[in-house]
């Protein structure tokens, strides 16, 4: 075997070692948070601590359904976010095709200055949306944090679907054009579908935002049954004593629902990249 073979397999097995660091190092919270999530109380405080538990049980589950309103945070963060991607796309899908189909004086300047207004982090605005909201007398309503992370995510997520547009063929627009479509269809039929990786990216990134965000909600929300995940999971920790069994087992319900959402989009967003061309 030649060194120049040697050093390849080397770097090979180095970058694999490192990739299977990586992945135990960033895996490894969310494994250990599901075991939690079964162990008895009595397991909890066991000294060395064990990964897997001796005896499994949905206790921790059970109590946190029945004791806390889990359920309601979770459909509220469910409606918010969801509510926040469809609202969200509606306002840049036309946007980022504008800017990216039509000629009109400033419009590389109205593209950097939406860019710009996301480099301001959302604690600056905070106070003052507040008191927008609260004059609209929209305080403590799921429409101001769907309004919020609207205004949070439009600058990006239009910049990013910018991005997608721009890599489609005018070409092809054109062809449909001259065959007798008309925009509004050459939009529909030619330019959307070629677009879809785009959009849902733009829509995970949305749904991420709208779905972690607590801040928002802990400052436009007052009542206990409109509070969302994030600040609701966070109220387990104010009690005396803390249930780390019913903690973890919210965790483990609001990553894993969420994980088999964004694998099963997966598969659309892979396809959809090769669906696009001209095809003879």
């Amino acid at each position: 075997m030649s060194g120049g073979t040697v050093r390849v397999a080397l770097r090979r097995l180095s970058l694999g070692l490192a990739i299977l660091v990586l992945l135990a190092f960033t895996a490894f919270p969310f494994a250990w948070m599901a075991a939690t999530a079964f162990k008895p109380s009595q397991e909890l405080l066991y000294w060395p601590p064990r990964f897997l538990p001796e005896e499994a049980t949905l206790a921790n589950i059970v109590r946190l359904l029945e004791q806390t309103r889990f359920l309601v945070y979770f459909r509220n963060s469910v409606y918010v976010a969801s509510a926040t991607v469809l609202l969200t796309l509606a306002v840049v899908t036309p946007g980022a095709y504008s800017l990216t189909r039509f000629r009109f004086r400033g419009r590389e300047t109205i593209a950097a200055t939406i860019l710009f207004t996301y480099m301001f982090a959302p604690i600056m605005i905070i106070i003052p949306f507040y008191v927008m909201i609260r004059h609209l007398g929209l305080a403590n309503t799921h429409l101001a944090l769907i309004l919020a992370y609207t205004a949070l995510s439009v600058p990006f997520a239009l910049w990013m679907l910018r991005t997608f547009f721009q890599a489609i063929p005018l070409d092809l627009e054109e062809a449909a054009l001259t065959d007798g479509a008309s925009r509004w269809r050459a939009v529909v039929y030619v330019i959307l579908p070629m677009a879809l990786p785009g959009i849902i990216a733009t829509g995970i990134f949305t749904f991420i935002l709208a779905w972690n965000d607590y801040i928002f909600v802990r400052i436009l929300i007052t009542s206990d049954e409109l509070k969302t995940l994030p600040v609701g999971i966070a109220d387990l920790y104010s009690s005396s004593v803390v249930d780390w069994g019913m903690i973890m087992s919210s965790g483990m319900l609001v990553v894993v629902p969420v994980v088999i959402v964004f694998s099963y989009i997966q598969k659309f967003l892979i396809a959809s990249w090769g669906s696009g061309g001209v095809k003879g």
